[in-house]
Formats: C-alpha cells, sequence, structure tokens
C-alpha cells in the first residue's frame, strides 16, 4: 500500500487550492504541519467553505498544544465532542451509559474549563467570571467541566469538596443514580489521592463508565484508577484536527475507529519498531487532511506497520529523545517505571547538557514517600539500559505542570 487516496477522495478534494499540485502530479506526500498553515485560511477556501463560514456551518478554532505548536483549525462546531459522543454511544463496554443518559462529568485542563466558561459568557453577551459557576461550564445538556485550578496537584481541600459536590449533583440527576466521567488520567488520579489522604473517599460517587482522553496515560496511572473505580476505564486516541481514531476496550486493547479515514504506519527511523501515524481523513469536511502526519507515534504487535495490530500509542514524535541505544519515546520510558514499581506516578526525564553527565529521572509516587531502595535500584537500572547512559533518579513531593495543563514526560537542554 503506497498511502495515495482514492479516486472518490480525490473528488471530495479537487477544489481545495492547498492540494492542486498533488492532484495535477497523480502524487500526494506526507503533509506536514506547517503546510496545513502555509497561506492559512487561503489554502484551504472554496466556495463551499465560504459559505459554511459565512452561515456558521464551519468555525476557526485552535488545537491544544502541549509542547508543540498550535495548530489553526477549520471545523464543523463541537466536531470533537461529536466524535466523543458517537464514539461513546458504541463502544461494547460503555455504550449503555451513553444510552441511559447519563451526564457527563469532565476534569481534565483548566483551559478546556475557561473554553467553555467563554463561550457561555459570549452567548450571554457577558464577560467570563474567573471562578465560574457549575452553570457556567456546562458545555451543553450533558456535560460539564469541573477544573478550576492549571496545576490539579495544588489543589486544596476546598477544591476537592467543591469537585465531589458537584459531581454528585450530576449523579443524583439521573434516575439510576449513575454519571460518566470523563478525564484525564493525571488529573483524576490527583483527585483520587487527595480523597483517600483528607478521608473524602468515602463520599466519591463511583462512576458507571470512565473514559480518559486528552493525553497520554502511563500504565501505573490506568492501574491506579482501576484499582479505585468499579467500572470500566476506556482511552480514546485522537487530537482536535482529526477526532476520535482508536478506543482501547475494558482490558485495554485497542481498536480502529476510522469513519471516513485510513491510516498508514511509518517507522520514525530505519529498523524502529516505533511508527508515525500517517492519517487521510474526510470526517471533517471543510478540511480534509490527506496522508497527514499526525505527529504521534505508535507501536504495533509485532513491529509491522499493520494500522489494525496498534498495542500502544507511544506520545509526540516530536519529543522522542534521541540516545546511544536509538529513540526513545514516552511509551518506552512508562514501560520502564511500570517494570520498577506500580508506586511512580508523575515522572520527567532530564536529558543530558552539553557537558554530558547521567540522565536524570524526576518523579513522585503515589503515596508521597520515595522508593524503596531495591525498586530505585531497579528503576536506574531499567532507564539506563532503555537510554545507554546511566540513570540517576530523584524523589520530589511535586512535578509541576506545563502552561497548557499537561504535562511533559521530558526535559532536554540539548539533542544528542
Amino acid at each position: 500500500m503506497n498511502g495515495q487516496p482514492s479516486p472518490d477522495i480525490v473528488d471530495q478534494i479537487r477544489d481545495i487550492p492547498l492540494y492542486r499540485t498533488s492532484i495535477e502530479n497523480g502524487f500526494f506526500p506526507i503533509l506536514e504541519k506547517p503546510e496545513t498553515a502555509r497561506g492559512f485560511p487561503d489554502n484551504w477556501m472554496t466556495p463551499r467553505l465560504a459559505r459554511a463560514l459565512e452561515d456558521g456551518a464551519a468555525e476557526f478554532v485552535l488545537s491544544t498544544g502541549t509542547n508543540h505548536a498550535r495548530m489553526q483549525i477549520i471545523r464543523p462546531p463541537y466536531f470533537l465532542l461529536k466524535s466523543y459522543y458517537a464514539l461513546w454511544s458504541e463502544h461494547p463496554d460503555i455504550a449503555e451509559t451513553w444510552h441511559q443518559g447519563c451526564h457527563r462529568v469532565s476534569l481534565t485542563t483548566v483551559l478546556a474549563t475557561e473554553h467553555v466558561a467563554r463561550v457561555n459568557a459570549k452567548k450571554r453577551g457577558t464577560t467570563p467570571s474567573p471562578a465560574p459557576s457549575m452553570e457556567a461550564r456546562r458545555l451543553d445538556g450533558r456535560t460539564v467541566y469541573l477544573n478550576l485550578a492549571l496545576d490539579p496537584d495544588l489543589w486544596e481541600r476546598p477544591d476537592v469538596e467543591r469537585m465531589i459536590a458537584e459531581i454528585r449533583r450530576e449523579q443524583d440527576a439521573h434516575p439510576l443514580g449513575r454519571y460518566h466521567l470523563d478525564c484525564s488520567g493525571y488529573h483524576l488520579a490527583h483527585l483520587v489521592r487527595k480523597a483517600v489522604e483528607w478521608d473524602l473517599w468515602d463520599d466519591f460517587p463511583q462512576p458507571a463508565s470512565v473514559i480518559t482522553a486528552y493525553e497520554y496515560t502511563p500504565a501505573n496511572v490506568r492501574h491506579y484508577l482501576e484499582r479505585h473505580l468499579r467500572c470500566p476505564v476506556v482511552d480514546l486516541f485522537g487530537s482536535t484536527e482529526l477526532g476520535y481514531l482508536y478506543y482501547s476496550d475494558r482490558d485495554g486493547r485497542y481498536h480502529p475507529y476510522l469513519d471516513r479515514m485510513s491510516l498508514e504506519l511509518i517507522p520514525v527511523a530505519q529498523g524502529s519498531p516505533v511508527h508515525s501515524l500517517i492519517v487521510t481523513s474526510v470526517r471533517n469536511p471543510y478540511m480534509p487532511l490527506i496522508r497527514y502526519r499526525s505527529g504521534d507515534c505508535v507501536r504495533t504487535l509485532d513491529g509491522s506497520p499493520d494500522p489494525a495490530k496498534v498495542t500502544r500509542f507511544c506520545g509526540r514524535e516530536k519529543e522522542l529523545l534521541p540516545t546511544p541505544n536509538g529513540l526513545v519515546s514516552h511509551g518506552d520510558l512508562d514501560d520502564r517505571v511500570r517494570d520498577a514499581s506500580p508506586r511512580v506516578f508523575l515522572t520527567r526525564l532530564h536529558a543530558p547538557g552539553d557537558d554530558g553527565g547521567p540522565v536524570r529521572l524526576r518523579y513522585t509516587t503515589f503515596d508521597g514517600g520515595p522508593l524503596e531502595r531495591a525498586e530505585n535500584t531497579a528503576l536506574e537500572k531499567l532507564v539506563g539500559e532503555l537510554t545507554g547512559l546511566r540513570c540517576e533518579t530523584e524523589h520530589r513531593t511535586h512535578i509541576p505542570i506545563g502552561k497548557s495543563g499537561k504535562y511533559a514526560w521530558l526535559a532536554t537542554e540539548r539533542r544528542m
């Protein structure tokens, strides 16, 4: 398979200026993010799109960046939400909570909460409050956002009590006393930890289903949530510009969800078992992406480039760390952390500076204490073997979150 779009796809994109040269040449190269932005929005403009922008059927938005640049996007309103709802309603393990009308409580970045508050304030012709009410944080009749702080590790007891009370309100609104919890795995783990620490866990309403999305969820975080929450914990993989592409089942196996999409996997380097994700999608009719490099990395069951065999999402391609042992991804580090100790919560790998030296792994634990000597030795050994560099660990009680409200797994001063 050479990844070239089928004739019916070409017919759908024939009027888009960005693709004219590829259509004339009969060949579509891989589409990089900078190319989507060059000449934006004229490079996407068609009579159909112009009409859609005028009548509100299309809108301009920005992707949510972590350590990469934000991307300009044109899409239908609620494009990502509709993709989420469609997947939730069809998922074999949790579709019943959709069809039962469970409310969706979302615990993710404060930027997402602030966006909802801004949109609602604009509709009312008012200015958003710095501490918006619960009603001001409702995305629609089904979804409300909880988080009002950038760093969840800095939530104080009143913050946790408020969120638990708001969750209970949503649970009590359902005739069966059920609700659906949508989250960043990190944020939910922080909430669970603090509820347990402050003897509030008995008041925490148990969800009927949980979806983790928004960012990579480490294995230890997922296992921690599964131990505390007596329901399926499902992971979704997608992006602002594409919608959702994969979902996990309750046992952690990933399945493609390729509505109006096709995928290619290309090794990030010759002989590497880590692959770049190349997507062709006409799901968004106003910005169809042909052979688009999403920037995400995956592993497959057997190392082959078969999208049906994806077993792991490894993080961002731009955040791969070159080491003497080859490129290292967030997922690679996560595997070693999981193998060393289930107590490790947050990690950040600090690569050597220009003066050389070891890699330093800063970590926190779910219980707040440092690792026992044997666990720490195992962690240093496994990370050292992964990178081909001597590893030193540093226990921390706090690792700050990024400006985007997401965690960075890697801090590097130079590229090796």
